[in-house]
C-alpha cells in the first residue's frame, strides 16, 4: 500500500484493558494529535514506519515510539524468523491472531464496518503495551536497551525519508540509457570483431548469412554469439583457453589484463546501466513524480539495506547520481560522510601505535602502512617532490609529512596495502585480496602475512574477535550501542567446520561494521 494512492480507513489506539476503533473515513484523529506528537508520552506500534506515512498524510508527526517489529529484529538479530506481529506475539506471549480478517479492508472505500472487523482492529493493539513490557526485560538481560532506543529514533528518519522520497531528472535519465544502449552495441561490435580476426574463435563465425533485400552485405553479422547468453559466452571464453565456470565479472577481474576480458567486462557494466538504470528504473516514479525506496532497517551486521528500488546501488558516476534533485525550488542537498570510520574503529579496537599516531596526526595511514610492510622496496620509490617524505614544517623540520604522494612506485605500494586495510572490515581472505590485485592467491597469502608481521596487534584483535565469536554463539558491537548478532548454526565443539569458519569471519567483520552503522 502507498500513503500516496491508499487512504487511512480506521486507527486504532488503546491497551489490553480498553481498544478504541476509529473510523477515520468519518472522524477526524486529529484530536489525538497532542497525544501521538508528544515527545514525553510512549507510542507503540508494529511496523512504525508504515503508520507514519499515513499519520503524516493527516498532518500528524510521531514522535517518542517504540516499534516492536523493529525491537523483535534487535534482540533475534541474525536469525531466520519472521517478525510480523502475529509471530512475535507468538513466540514471546503465546499469543495467536486470527488475520483472516485482515483481507476484508482491501479495497473497501465505503460502508461501515463488521463486528469482526471492528475486533480484529482492537486486537490488532490489544498486546502490543505487554509485548513492550516483555521485550524491555530481554533489551536489559542483552543490554540492548540503547541499540532499540536508537533503532526505534533512526526509525522515524528513515520514514521521513520514504515519506518524501526524491526528484528526478527524467529527461536526463533517458539521455542516459540512450547513451548506455549506444555504448552497448558499440561494445558489442569491438566482441564481434575480436572472434573474427582470431582462428581460435573460427567456429563462432558463421561461412554463411542469410540476408535481404533491405540490409547491406557489410552490414550483415556473421558472429554467432549473443553476449547477453552467459551461457554463450563462457563457451567462448574455454575455447578461447581461459579457465573459468562461469562470466561473473568478479570472476574475470583477475583476468582483465586481456583486452577481449575487459572488453567484456565493460559490456556487462553498460548492460547494467542499459537495464537496470535504464528506461526501466523509471517505473520506480511514483504518481508525483518522486522516487521512494524502502528501507530494511536491521541487517545482521547492523547496516540498512533499501529496495524497489535500491537507491545503495545507484551508479556512482556523477553523471547518474546528478539526475537525483530536490524537486522543490527553494530545498538543497545536504551531504555528509565520516572520514575513515572504520579505520578508525580497527585502531581503537586493536590499539595498534602506528593506525592511532596516523590517524590522530592526520597522516595518510594507507601510506604509513605501505612504508612499514614493504620496508625497501617502499623507500626504494622515492621520486623528486614525494610529499610522504617531505617535512611538516618549513626551516629545518625534521618530521616528514607522511602524505599521500604521487610517486608511481609508492601509489602501487599503498593501493595494494589500502586493500587489505578496507578488507579487514569486510573479512577479506586471499582469494578476494588476489581477485582485487590481480595477483596471484600465493603471492596474496604472502602480503597477508608480511601485512600482519608489520601489524600484530590488529592480528591479535582480529583473532580475538573470532575466538570470541566461535566460543558463545554470538559477537557484540562496540558500546555505547552493543548490537548482538546471533550464529543460529552455532552448536557449540558439534559446529560444522565450514559452518564455524563463516561465524569466524562474521565475528571478525560485524563488530567493525555493526559499530559504524
Amino acid at each position: 500500500m502507498s500513503h500516496l494512492d491508499d487512504k487511512m480507513i480506521m486507527c486504532q489506539i488503546g491497551d489490553d484493558r480498553m481498544q478504541f476503533v476509529i473510523d477515520t473515513r468519518y472522524v477526524s484523529i486529529l484530536p489525538l494529535r497532542e497525544v501521538l506528537e508528544s515527545v514525553s508520552i510512549v507510542k507503540i506500534l508494529h511496523n512504525v514506519k508504515f503508520d507514519y506515512k499515513f499519520l503524516r498524510m493527516s498532518n500528524i508527526r510521531l514522535n517518542n515510539v517504540w516499534d516492536t517489529m523493529l525491537t523483535s529484529q534487535v534482540i533475534n538479530c541474525g536469525k531466520q524468523m519472521s517478525h510480523s506481529l502475529n509471530n512475535v506475539l507468538q513466540r514471546d506471549l503465546n499469543l495467536t491472531m486470527d488475520k483472516s480478517t485482515r483481507q476484508e479492508f482491501v479495497g473497501k472505500h465505503d460502508g461501515e464496518f463488521t463486528e469482526s472487523q471492528i475486533v480484529y482492529g482492537a486486537k490488532d493493539v490489544q498486546h502490543l503495551v505487554q509485548l513492550y513490557e516483555h521485550q524491555k526485560v530481554k533489551c536489559d538481560k542483552y543490554d540492548l536497551h540503547a541499540t532499540a532506543e536508537l533503532e526505534n529514533k533512526a526509525a522515524l528518519a528513515f520514514a521521513d525519508i520514504e515519506f518524501n522520497g526524491i526528484g528526478l531528472n527524467i529527461d536526463t535519465w533517458k539521455d542516459l540509457a540512450k547513451g548506455a544502449a549506444k555504448d552497448v552495441e558499440l561494445i558489442s561490435y569491438a566482441l564481434d570483431a575480436f572472434i573474427e580476426s582470431n582462428l581460435k574463435l573460427n567456429k563462432f563465425v558463421d561461412d554463411y548469412v542469410q540476408g535481404d533485400l533491405f540490409i547491406g552485405v557489410e552490414e550483415l553479422r556473421k558472429v554467432n554469439v549473443n553476449w547477453a547468453s552467459p551461457k554463450q559466452v563462457l563457451d567462448v571464453f574455454k575455447t578461447y583457453g581461459l579457465d573459468v565456470e562461469d562470466v561473473n565479472a568478479k570472476n574475470l577481474h583477475v583476468h582483465s589484463k586481456d583486452k577481449f576480458i575487459s572488453t567484456y567486462i565493460r559490456y556487462k557494466e553498460q548492460s547494467k546501466l542499459a537495464t537496470s538504470y535504464g528506461d526501466k528504473f523509471l517505473d520506480n516514479v511514483d504518481s508525483d513524480g518522486r522516487i521512494r525506496t524502502n528501507f530494511k532497517q536491521i541487517l545482521n551486521t547492523g547496516r540498512v539495506a533499501s529496495g524497489k528500488p535500491n537507491m545503495q546501488q545507484i551508479p556512482a558516476d556523477n553523471s547518474y547520481r546528478n539526475c537525483f534533485v530536490s524537486g522543490y525550488d527553494d530545498w538543497v542537498f545536504v551531504s555528509g560522510d565520516y572520514s575513515s570510520q572504520e579505520l578508525c574503529i580497527i585502531a581503537t579496537g586493536s590499539k595498534d601505535p602506528v593506525w592511532l599516531k596516523a590517524l590522530e596526526n592526520g597522516e595518510d595511514l594507507h601510506s604509513v602502512c605501505a612504508q612499514l610492510v614493504y620496508g625497501k622496496e617502499w623507500s626504494d620509490a622515492i621520486e623528486a617532490g614525494c610529499e610522504y617524505y617531505a617535512f611538516k614544517t618549513l626551516g629545518g623540520g625534521t618530521e616528514i609529512a607522511k602524505q599521500k604522494c604521487n610517486c608511481p612506485g609508492h601509489k602501487k605500494l599503498r593501493t595494494n596495502v589500502k586493500s587489505i586495510n578496507f578488507g579487514l572490515a569486510y573479512g577479506m581472505g586471499p582469494h578476494k585480496l588476489a581477485d582485487t590485485l590481480l595477483i596471484s592467491i600465493k603471492e596474496a597469502e604472502k602480503l597477508i602475512k608480511k601485512y600482519f608481521a608489520a601489524f600484530p596487534a590488529i592480528k591479535n584483535f582480529l583473532e580475538s574477535l573470532g575466538n570470541y565469536g566461535k566460543h558463545n554463539g554470538h559477537i557484540k558491537t562496540y558500546a555505547p550501542y552493543r548490537r548482538i548478532r546471533w550464529f543460529e548454526d552455532w552448536d557449540g565443539i558439534n559446529t560444522d567446520n565450514t559452518v564455524m569458519g563463516k561465524i569466524e569471519r562474521a565475528s571478525k567483520n560485524t563488530p567493525i561494521q555493526g559499530s559504524g552503522a
